[in-house]
Formats: C-alpha cells, structure tokens, sequence
C-alpha cells in the first residue's frame, strides 16, 4: 500500500515504479542544499522538495518534508548554506499531505516563523490530518496552527520579492501553486512552484466532502497552463527531474533548470491519466 501511494501522489503506474516506491528512504535522505536561480535554494531531500526564497527582509520556506525529523533536515539545509532560521519569517505550503505538511509544525517551532495557508487547507493542517474522501485513508502528521489564511491571488510580499498564490485544489480542496520572478545574471524569469495534480486516491465520484472535485481538477488543469513559467519547481524530485537537472548544473549548465515548455508537459500528463481515473472509477461506479 505504501509503494502505491507514493506511486500515485507522483502521477506513475508502472510495475517497475511501484517496486521502487517500497523504499521511501529517500524522501528523508539528506542531499547538499543549493541555489536555484536568484534568490531560490532548494533545502528539502532527496526526494522531496523545500524551497527557501530569501530576501533582505527575512526568508520565506516552501514546505516542511514528512516528518519533524524531516523538519529538522531542511533546518540543517538552511544553516549550511549560511542562513539563520530566525531570519524564516514566512512559511507557506503547496497542500495539506503528510509528505509536505508533517515537519511545518517543527519548522514553526524552531523558526519562529509564520504560517501561511490556503483557507480550505486550513481545517487539515490544523487537525494534523488529509481532509477528503480518499481510498488510500487520510494519513495523519503534526498539527500545526495557522497563523493567515488567503484565497487566490495572494500576494506575499518580501524585500524586494513577491510571491503570488493560485489556487489549484483538486490533489487536495486548497491546494496551492506559487510563482514569482527571480532574476539570473540579468535575465528575468518566471518560476512556478506547482501544486501536485495527481488523483492519489482521491474519490473522483461521489466525493462527499469535496463535491467539486472533477471541476476543481480541470480549472486547475487550465489555470496552471495559464501560467508564464521559465523555471518549474515542484514538490516531489522525480516531476522535474531535479537531480539530474542538478548535476547539469553542476557541469556548468547554467540553464540546467530553464524550461519553458515544462511546465505545459506536466499538466498534460496528469490531465491524461485524471482523465483515464475518472473514466475508471465512473465505470465501476455503475
């Protein structure tokens, strides 16, 4: 069961995908934190993705891992690459799933920062539980109190540097995409830090607590396609290739993470497999 929750929180089927996923070890596996582009770091492991925006004012951290020990090894990413955690002013998350949520409440503890959420995925980080109707059950993590909630289009506003939410629900009823815009030796570039958008076992057909799910999934197919993107970082390494993009970069490619047809190959393959999963649990519901 574990294997096929992770396969399908990444969007994957295949048999050789699954077997992988018995080991989730690497979604606590420290890697060597580094810098993006502009004023973006990646401090999360192996597998899953944090993201650290600094700015003169104090620092903004995209998700908290699965864990309070996962909490604790984006605090050691931050640190090494020079930055105090005091100086985390904001903390803000793409949805309410363990992967992503379980280490905030540590992160809040030991930074003092402030938490930033989407008001429908308040009720779950608050529970310390996934809200909805999923055939995988609703995996619990630390609760965590909410101190702003927001609704699309909320601007959070940093030194210089501002980051823009647009609600994607559909993976989770608040889920949240981020953009922003950092700029690299001089060029200007539009990042997205997209929400998951995979089914992940959600009920597509006669979801009781998210009734408008099948509608939530398809505005949010749109409105990320919508979405000017040069550089597209999410939330699991395997859905944008992040090691190995790293390693480019590593070799001296400076554009190693620019993409700007990324972001449209993405949505469309989980458009098409929401679309195969919904046709599936449709048939089976008659």
């Amino acid at each position: 069961m574990k294997a096929l929750v992770l396969a399908l929180a990444l969007g994957l089927a295949s048999t050789s995908v699954v077997a992988q996923a018995d080991d989730n070890a690497n979604w606590t596996r420290p890697i060597k934190p580094y810098r993006v582009a502009g004023n973006i770091y990646y401090v999360g492991s192996e597998g899953l993705s944090a993201w650290l925006i600094t700015t003169s004012e104090g620092h903004v951290l995209l998700d908290g891992g699965p864990s309070a020990e996962g909490g604790k090894l984006i605090e050691r990413s931050i640190q090494s690459l020079g930055f105090k955690l005091s100086d985390v002013k904001v903390l803000i998350n793409t949805h309410a799933h363990y992967d992503h949520a379980g280490g905030l409440a540590q992160l809040k503890a030991d930074t003092g920062g402030k938490l930033w959420a989407s008001r429908a995925d308040k009720q779950a980080l608050e529970k310390g539980q996934h809200f909805g109707d999923n055939a995988n059950g609703l995996t619990p993590f630390p609760a965590v109190k909410v101190d702003k909630t927001f609704g699309d289009e909320q601007k959070l506003k940093m030194g210089g540097t501002t980051l823009v939410a647009h609600l994607t629900p559909g993976h989770t009823i608040g889920c949240t995409s981020w953009t922003t815009q950092v700029v690299e030796k001089g060029r200007p570039l539009n990042v997205t830090f997209p929400c998951s958008l995979s089914v992940a076992g959600n009920v597509l057909v006669g979801n009781k607590t998210h009734k408008s799910i099948v509608a939530d999934y398809r505005a949010s197919f749109a409105a990320l396609r919508a979405i000017p993107t040069d550089i597209m970082l999410p939330s699991h390494e395997e859905q944008g290739d992040l090691l190995a993009k790293r390693q480019k970069q590593l070799r001296g490619d400076a554009d190693a993470f620019i993409d700007p047809t990324e972001l449209t190959r993405f949505v469309d393959g989980y458009e098409t497999r929401f679309n195969q999963e919904l046709a599936r649990q449709q048939g089976a519901a008659k």
